[in-house]
């Protein structure tokens, strides 16, 4: 199970193909895309409905023969498209993921060490704008697009 996929960028690092989705409310999450597996919605999840009733169908955060987010948002971002960063134009930002965030309005930079998520940092909040996609140039910057 996925609910609601937003983005999805390939980590040129392990070469492996990153996937965020929405949760209800709270429960965004980043997995790590594998033929065959299944990534537990609606029975695993980190979020509860718009009401703030529990999920009907949940069983609990993880369940057995189900994939564990590789990163989890409790307070829902809003999450959108993504990109890893592997340009030489910005070296400080080599193994960074930036994430795009809807509701809130900030671009999500996470700094990635193979298949983990090691630091979060949130930068462009004080624009105000939903952030809905995030693609590398060929020539090394970083273009956010808003709504």
């Amino acid at each position: 199970g996925i609910r609601n996929p937003q983005g999805m960028a390939m980590n040129p690092w392990s070469d492996t193909l990153w996937l965020n989705e929405h949760g209800p409310r709270g429960g965004d999450e980043i997995n790590l895309v594998q033929k065959g597996k299944n990534y537990g919605w609606p029975l695993a999840t980190h979020g509860i409905n718009y009401s703030g009733l529990p999920i009907p169908e949940a069983k609990g955060k993880t369940l057995e023969g189900t994939e564990a987010p590789l990163f989890v948002w409790a307070k829902s971002p809003a999450v959108s498209g993504m990109a890893f960063y592997n340009a030489p134009t910005f070296p400080q930002w080599q193994h960074r993921l930036f994430i795009g965030a809807l509701k809130d309005t900030s671009l999500i930079v996470l700094k990635v060490d193979g298949n983990k998520v090691t630091e979060q940092e949130r930068i462009l909040g004080d624009r105000g704008k939903r952030i809905r996609d995030v693609r590398v140039g060929p020539d090394g910057y970083l273009y956010v697009l808003t709504d």
